[in-house]
């Protein structure tokens, strides 16, 4: 399936939700919320894109690194390029409800699978989404990341337990969700937690066998937090740009956090990747693997599993490209040295 096919499709089964612009900026889907967009003037969303965008490569190619080995391993997963679908729910009031929550999930899980990576499945508030990322991990045997929100109530214990069922081996909590006012409209109130709540869900995942990933530090010091109430990774996120408007991008505060934390917990990031050379570009900046929403959205929607799979693939050979052309013959020698300054 070619991926221009994939979006044309989507672009039909998604109008109204998102455009499937050229360039996926948040300019035309600003303040769409529930919806694609970022929120309010979609500031948020654009920082992250034009934060990455801004980054520039030393091109190298005096070098022998003509077969680049694209893989890493990341909290005991070895992924065949350091990419993780990132968790996103609700194909109905977010995306048209052009394809069924449980097919997404199942075409994301699949895909990413097959393409040797992993999927991550979100949370809300209708049943069917939780639901449908359980069974969906489980149809995978494990493989995949359930996330689960923020909860104020013990909903947030109920629904780890039905995470546990799947057989997963890490699990997160988008603490950026907080502010969602999806979530707030359909009045299940999520809401920060402090450490010593976190310490706790963190304490019951490691219980069950499970590595814990938090999922929206934006500053170095949240992100030594994470590390001293003991999670196992961090995903240096905005949420997409879609909580709280005029925050930074997040390859701009992404050094600052691997400075702080590099080694102690396993570093992951999202926010305005698109391609191979941006998975590139935030690995330089200090990102052990990368989290990607949007664009695995329009895959699945556009062309479910097989879509998924032909975006991973051509992320791979942008990724492979890249690396030839900077002089980089694994992830393990991507640094801060193939970044123009």
């Amino acid at each position: 399936m070619e991926l221009k096919d994939v979006r044309t499709n989507a672009r039909e089964l998604m109008k109204g939700f998102c455009r499937v612009c050229p360039i996926c900026d948040g300019r035309a889907c600003a303040g769409e919320v529930p919806g694609m967009g970022g929120l309010g003037t979609a500031s948020s969303f654009r920082s992250n894109v034009e934060a990455l965008r801004d980054v520039r490569l030393n091109m190298r190619l005096i070098h022998d690194a003509s077969q680049p080995d694209t893989s890493v391993t990341v909290l005991g997963m070895r992924l065949d390029i350091p990419v993780i679908a990132a968790p996103i729910g609700g194909v109905s009031f977010n995306m048209g409800g052009g394809v069924s929550e449980e097919a997404y999930v199942d075409a994301v899980l699949g895909g990413c699978l097959s393409r040797g990576i992993i999927g991550a499945t979100g949370d809300g508030v209708p049943p069917f989404i939780i639901d449908a990322a359980v069974g969906g991990i489980k149809k995978v045997k494990g493989h995949g990341i359930p996330f689960i929100k923020p909860w104020e109530s013990d909903e947030i214990n109920e629904k780890f337990a039905m995470a546990f069922e799947t057989g997963a081996s890490v699990y997160g909590m988008d603490i950026d969700a907080a502010g969602l006012i999806t979530l707030r409209k359909m009045g299940r109130p999520v809401a920060p937690k402090t450490p010593d709540q976190i310490r706790k869900i963190i304490d019951m995942v490691h219980s069950n066998g499970g590595k814990f990933i938090l999922k929206g530090v934006m500053t170095a010091d949240e992100a030594y937090e994470a590390a001293e109430a003991g999670a196992d990774g961090i995903v240096v996120s905005n949420h997409g740009g879609r909580v709280l408007d005029y925050t930074p991008g997040t390859a701009e505060v992404l050094p600052s956090i691997a400075d702080a934390v590099k080694g102690k917990v396993c570093i992951i990031v999202d926010g305005g990747v698109r391609d191979g050379v941006d998975v590139l570009k935030m690995t330089a900046l200090g990102a052990d693997a990368v989290m990607i929403g949007r664009p695995f959205s329009v895959a699945a929607v556009g062309g479910l599993q097989e879509g998924v799979e032909a975006y991973i693939d051509t992320l791979k050979g942008q990724l492979a490209q890249a690396m030839v052309l900077t002089g980089c013959r694994d992830m393990a020698s991507v640094n801060s040295g193939i970044i123009y300054k």
